[in-house]
């Protein structure tokens, strides 16, 4: 007889705390879909991907600028190959990096 009192005790409060942490969490889950909830939400990743796109944008914009000093460079003669200036074994550093002489663009200042 104590046994089954004792899983009866036993099951009873397994079920007070499974409904309490089941209603906490309906609760929880309706809280986040209510209307304003949804709506700030939404704001918060639209203007986290306004972010990123006006990122992108600037990021774009640096790399045309650099492609077109670099064209303007070529075209005025102010552009010259690293590898003229290397030795063959000879490592190349960019700040502080080791890169292939290849890969480096020397421009040189237009005299004013």
């Amino acid at each position: 007889m104590m046994k089954r009192v004792t899983w009866f005790v036993g099951g009873v409060a397994a079920g007070v705390a499974g409904a309490g942490y089941a209603k906490t969490k309906v609760k929880e889950a309706a809280s986040n879909v209510a209307p304003a909830q949804v709506a700030k939400s939404a704001v918060t990743k639209a203007r986290a991907k306004t972010r990123d796109i006006a990122d992108a944008v600037r990021e774009g914009r640096a790399v045309m600028n650099q492609h077109e000093d670099e064209l303007h460079a070529k075209r005025e003669g102010r552009l010259e190959s690293l590898e003229d200036h290397v030795e063959p074994g000879d490592k190349v550093f960019v700040d502080g990096q080791p890169v292939d002489s290849g890969r480096v663009i020397v421009m040189r200042q237009r005299g004013r």
